[in-house]
């Protein structure tokens, strides 16, 4: 399923035609994370690398990626179902879902880049305590402390995440991945750093054909029509 959803991501991330990225799960469920039946802990030390390595680019596509990501949360987001959430842009969350890191259960330390993306959302002490003490966290909580984005009725969180991607998609694409290659890159870190990341990057977007769109679309009060040129 992990090298099947890396390649659906890697075409979307290159199909020109997508502008935003849905992600959720089937059956009324999100992700439950590995399935502990199937694990071994005589795997082989280059096939577990081999395996993170596949797992770390999807996780490097929802993050660094030009398109925004959107999760749809149902019922559990357990282990690296945790992961693809908090990796993604917005968070669309079922009142009935439950989040938990779950991997310190198993003996194991977190993958899909949760030492990373969780504290980008609720900052590195809370994520800690998220990690060792592999607690499940119900929906109100996620929301609270920002895991999740906002909260819908049970079995919506799809079609509410669709009209979250309509939002985003309505932006300038190549505004909208310049930032997330800025924030991912960790350009962003320091006030020095945003003013250059700012240099680098406003001047290509004033020339760019989505800028003058969007220019001539105020001034005759239309929709603008954006090209990611």
């Amino acid at each position: 399923m992990l090298a099947g959803l890396l390649d659906t991501f890697e075409d979307l991330v290159a199909d020109e035609t997508c502008r935003v990225i849905v992600l959720t799960g089937g059956h009324g469920a999100f992700c439950s994370g590995g399935d502990i039946a199937h694990m071994k802990s005589d795997r082989k030390i280059l096939e577990s690398r081999n395996g993170i390595w596949r797992n770390n680019k999807i996780t490097r596509c929802i993050v660094a990626g030009p398109k925004p990501v959107i999760a749809a949360v149902e019922e559990p987001a357990a282990g690296a179902g945790l992961a693809l959430a908090a990796a993604s842009d917005y968070v669309v969350s079922a009142r009935g879902a439950r989040y938990s890191a779950a991997f310190a259960k198993v003996g194991l330390a977190p993958d899909l880049g949760l030492f990373w993306t969780p504290p980008q959302r609720v900052g590195v002490g809370r994520v800690k305590r998220l990690i060792m003490m592999a607690n499940m966290i119900r929906a109100e909580e996620a929301l609270a402390i920002g895991i999740a984005d906002e909260l819908c009725d049970d079995g919506a969180a799809l079609d509410r995440a669709l009209q979250v991607a309509g939002d985003f998609a309505s932006s300038a694409p190549l505004a909208v991945a310049l930032t997330k290659a800025i924030y991912a890159d960790g350009a962003a870190g320091s006030v020095g750093d945003c003013f250059r990341a700012e240099r680098d990057s406003q001047p290509f977007l004033f020339r760019s054909n989505d800028h003058k769109e969007a220019v001539a679309a105020f001034r005759e009060k239309r929709k603008p029509d954006f090209t990611a040129t």
